[in-house]
């Protein structure tokens, strides 16, 4: 059995979950937007309780690296480091962006059109990436300026579902009639499953080392 904790705080509404063998068995999101320091350590300890389990008993700490809100990723990264080595178990990053497209993928079940997970990064900016229904990257994680002329190339041969919270700024400049729009998907099941592949395979992260993939320098969330 695999008892894994995760944490996200790449976007404005922090949450935390816990999955026992990629099934998530307790959950709990912060109301509030932008108050990540002061959710995380009472939501962690509640959810334990609520789920009747003791910390100690957690395989592993799971965290989004990013790319999203700069602070809101240091106070996540900083918050399972902490925790990794006050436990000794070993810390597992997964990236938001493949995050995202896996929870598209998943939910969609098309295996014809490629994911383009978009978050805002203010202005005509996003983070973005491009993947196939399998998860393999057609387009590597950038913070990318959009114009008339974003994604060309991919778009002459494919369909692409871009959702997410960069998503809206792009619809209202793109007419290329492969492009499909969508709203956010639920990524608490991709994060379970996702992290328990990763805990499998120990693909566990340096906890001295370990820093959030920003994408762009001094970018801060709301």
């Amino acid at each position: 059995m695999a008892l894994l904790l995760h944490i996200d705080t790449a976007s404005p509404v922090a949450s935390v979950s816990i999955a026992k063998d990629g099934i998530v068995i307790g959950c709990k999101e912060n109301k509030l937007v932008n108050e990540h320091a002061s959710f995380l350590q009472p939501a962690i300890q509640s959810m334990i309780k609520d789920a009747r389990v003791a910390i100690t008993e957690l395989d592993a700490i799971a965290v989004a690296n990013g790319p999203g809100s700069y602070t809101g990723l240091r106070v996540g990264l900083a918050s399972a480091k902490g925790l990794s080595y006050a436990l000794s178990k070993p810390l597992i990053t997964i990236g938001t962006l493949p995050l995202m497209a896996h929870a598209a993928a998943g939910a969609e079940k098309n295996e014809n059109i490629l994911y383009a997970p978009m978050i805002d990064a203010r202005r005509m900016e996003v983070f973005t990436a491009v993947y196939d229904g399998a998860g393999n990257e057609q387009l590597s994680p950038v913070a990318k300026i959009l114009d008339n002329d974003s994604y060309v190339a991919l778009l002459l041969h494919h369909k692409i579902l871009f959702f997410g919270s960069g998503a809206e700024k792009w619809r209202k400049i793109c007419t290329n009639v492969n492009a499909l729009f969508s709203t956010d998907y639920n990524i608490l099941q991709s994060f379970a499953q996702l992290a328990l592949e990763a805990y499998k395979l120990n693909q566990f992260a340096a906890l001295a080392y370990s820093e959030p993939q920003y994408l762009k320098e001094f970018y801060t969330g709301k």
